[in-house]
């Protein structure tokens, strides 16, 4: 909704009315201490030594609870978020009663679980001398005990929000959990927890029925602030009501301070919570290629076996500039049997590019998450070289995986996000950084190097994530769509890089591609996947002559229509019949494959050698280079497409809507068995 139609908004009367008088309730009683301040004596309240030694109190005990709850909260937000487990729904009520519960009971329950006689005081005073009860450890406890809460809660909406795609890609880098955890999702979720600690500090300053019921109200040593205004209330009403405007005051701090932190918006910019960068006017997808025709390559590291989470990764290459050659790389067969979505054997020796192809919902992406074992929805027994990885998590199979959208750390400058899986290899910085820079110079992005995945354009993120699991150095590695992103010049150049990084790649290479260039310039195989199935596994240019699947065909920009061999020739499943030169036996399945070059557009019904001849109507022309596209359509036979030249549709004057009658020959329909 645009900004205009916001404002022009009216809202009804009948709730306008209400709004205002909840805001008026709200309101009133803070405005009615402000009206009873004394505002002459305010300093003399806030200084006397029992405010103070409350205040210093109040301050101790809260910061104790906020460190208590940032040790236990946030590894319990982040299984709340992350894990599925028996029980969860419990533990979330057991997190969210003591935001409920009256802070009286709350601590009648903190006496009856951590007092002298509840369940575990005794314990706890016989084996290391702590009685909770009437000590400020006792305090904490009961500030903890219901601040804990705030900070859980807000962080695991945090948590829920952030794409797990970040945490799965470092994992596929070499990253541990528990590095992942710290280097990636901490620093991305930091708005939120920030909000969340303040919030939880906050209210564990402001605590006063569970500490009085546990911890008692002894001056120095359990009474906090707000006990103070209560024993205040009784002599002094002037004084509670100075310390009054105090909380009040640090309260209505801590919440205009929240204010913009939830959204974990970098200033100026509004993150994509998908891709964590927003589009920049500053050097187009396209713009600023930098030298993509430099040749060089990583360095070897500190050795072949490096020191870290992940497993010993192989040196890939020898430097291209050919004056300084490397060790030869180490060769990594593929041997991997999917189940569960995906059903199928999958096979290729060192070297191998394999371009994984299929509408969507056939499970081209389950099945490398499957390779990276990142699903539930399929497993895969899977062999790299003499190694049996598929047992293995993620970070140690030496898998790396480019996903869709790229996920770039955004806390992370450009070169930081190449250099991360070397890191977690244990590769030195230095060492890491100069390997980083380089993949980033070879794919045109190294000018980029510090900038922030934010400050970067759609297709320049694109080539620093392919640059970062380039650099990674892996066994098997798995681009899901990696130059969508780009324009098509620059997608070209990048294609090139790529290939000649893939020629002298000494493991196996699967990418998910929607481009026939793509696939069938990069790849040595092309697989196709239909509904976790293969329908054809085949070098480019068989599936290119005879594809299987009608997705491909189309996407091959082939018109392609199954259908029933028969007696009286090709039965179409859409409705029509084909006569064909070469007919398949009787009740045959396959598909009838026709170029679109193949087929002639007439504005009259053509006489001559055509055998298969319907009437038409064009719906659509798309200029194709030198050529034009035509979709035609018939109530005698499926979607058509034709492609003629500029001429031929001047001279037939055809525009949208023209009546057409379209001709193929039998010799030009090819029938591939399904």
């Amino acid at each position: 909704m645009s900004r205009a139609r916001v404002r022009g908004l009216r809202a009804p009367v009948a709730l306008t009315v209400p709004a205002l008088l909840a805001v008026a309730f709200l309101l009133l009683p803070l405005l009615g201490i402000l009206a009873r301040t004394d505002w002459g004596g305010l300093s003399t309240h806030l200084t006397s030594p029992a405010v103070v030694q409350a205040l210093q109190l109040s301050l101790l005990v809260s910061f104790w609870a906020l460190g208590l709850s940032l040790l236990l909260g946030v590894p319990l937000a982040w299984l709340l978020a992350r894990v599925d487990f028996p029980g969860k729904t419990l533990v979330r009520t057991l997190v969210l009663l003591p935001m409920v519960l009256p802070p009286t009971v709350g601590g009648v329950a903190l006496l009856l679980g951590f007092g002298r006689r509840g369940l575990l005081g005794p314990w706890l005073e016989e084996t290391f001398g702590l009685t909770l009860p009437f000590h400020t450890s006792g305090a904490v406890v009961a500030a903890t005990f219901v601040a804990m809460p705030f900070l859980i809660i807000s962080l695991e909406g945090t948590l829920a929000g952030l794409r797990p795609a970040y945490e799965e890609t470092a994992a596929s880098l070499g990253a541990s959990p528990l590095r992942v955890f710290a280097t990636v999702t901490l620093p991305m979720v930091a708005p939120g927890l920030a909000a969340g600690a303040a919030l939880t500090w906050a209210r564990a300053l402001g605590e006063f029925g569970a500490t009085i019921t546990f911890a008692g109200n002894l001056p120095g040593t359990t009474q906090t602030l707000p006990l103070q205004v209560y024993l205040l209330l009784q002599d002094s009403p002037e004084a509670a009501t100075s310390v009054s405007l105090l909380l009040l005051a640090i309260a209505m701090a801590v919440l205009i301070a929240l204010r913009g932190r939830w959204s974990g918006q970098t200033a100026g910019a509004a993150v994509d919570p998908v891709a964590g960068r927003v589009p920049s006017a500053a050097d187009g997808s396209g713009g600023g290629d930098g030298d993509l025709g430099r040749t060089e390559t990583t360095r070897p590291g500190p050795g072949d076996a490096p020191a870290g989470d992940g497993p010993a990764v192989p040196l890939k290459q020898a430097d291209a500039d050919g004056d300084a050659p490397g060790p030869a790389p180490e060769r990594w067969r593929l041997r991997a049997d999917v189940t569960g979505f995906n059903r199928l054997t999958l096979a290729a020796e060192p070297g191998t590019t394999i371009a994984v192809v299929g509408p969507n919902g056939a499970g081209k992406t389950t099945l490398l998450r499957a390779l990276l074992g990142l699903t539930p929805r399929a497993h895969a027994a899977l062999r790299l070289g003499d190694l049996d990885v598929g047992g293995l998590p993620p970070h140690r199979r030496g898998v790396a995986w480019v996903p869709q959208n790229g996920a770039l750390f955004p806390h992370l400058s450009a070169l930081a996000n190449t250099a991360y899986g070397l890191r977690a290899q244990g590769v030195r910085r230095a060492e890491a950084r100069r390997g980083a820079q380089r993949w980033l110079d070879r794919l045109g992005v190294g000018h980029l190097a510090h900038r922030r995945p934010h400050q970067l354009s759609g297709g320049q993120a694109q080539r620093v994530a392919l640059a970062r699991a380039l650099a990674a150095r892996p066994r098997l590695l798995l681009l899901d769509e990696p130059l969508a992103a780009l324009d098509q010049t620059t997608r070209a150049r990048v294609r090139h890089t790529l290939r000649g990084h893939l020629d002298t790649f000494g493991g196996v290479c699967l990418i998910v591609t929607h481009d026939p260039v793509e696939a069938v310039s990069l790849a040595d195989r092309v697989l196709v996947l239909d509904e976790g199935e293969v329908l054809q596994d085949a070098p480019p240019a068989e599936v290119t002559r005879h594809p299987r699947s009608p997705w491909v065909a189309r996407m091959l920009g082939r018109n392609a229509w199954p259908g029933v061999a028969g007696p009286d020739g090709f039965a179409l499943d859409g409705g029509g019949r084909l006569v064909v030169a070469e007919p398949a036996p009787a009740a045959t399945r396959a598909l009838a494959v026709i170029a679109p070059e193949a087929v002639a557009v007439h504005r009259e019904r053509p006489g001559g050698s055509p055998r298969n001849v319907w009437p038409g109507t064009v719906r659509e022309i798309t200029a194709l280079g030198s050529r034009l596209r035509v979709l035609i359509t018939s109530d005698e036979a499926p979607d058509l497409i034709a492609e003629i030249t500029h001429e031929a549709a001047a001279e037939l004057a055809l525009a949208d809507g023209a009546a057409v009658w379209t001709g193929v020959k039998a010799t030009e329909v090819t029938l591939v068995p399904l």
